[in-house]
């Protein structure tokens, strides 16, 4: 696969509140292995982390999205108030 570009993009991942700091720091360090960088813990605020997710790792999240700890996924944005 060399040479070959893969998309990255930014999300946040939110867990399930049965999540345990466990969960989320596996899922955490598996974006990592698979060419993400995590950037922002939300503990205690919130159960998920920040992150670039390469288009193919973010498949495999999304696929496991009903039965694992894993709530929801949405691209990350920067929100403005006027």
């Amino acid at each position: 696969m060399s040479g070959m570009l893969t998309a990255v993009a930014e999300y946040i991942v939110v867990f399930k509140k049965t999540a345990t700091d466990a969960d989320i720091e596996k899922y955490a360090n598996d974006v990592s292995t698979n060419g993400g960088t995590v950037h922002d813990h939300f503990t205690p605020l919130l159960k998920g982390f920040s992150a670039q997710i390469p288009d193919q790792y973010l498949q495999t999240l999304q696929s496991n999205l009903q039965s694992g700890p894993i709530d929801y996924i949405e691209p990350d944005s920067v929100v403005k108030t006027q």
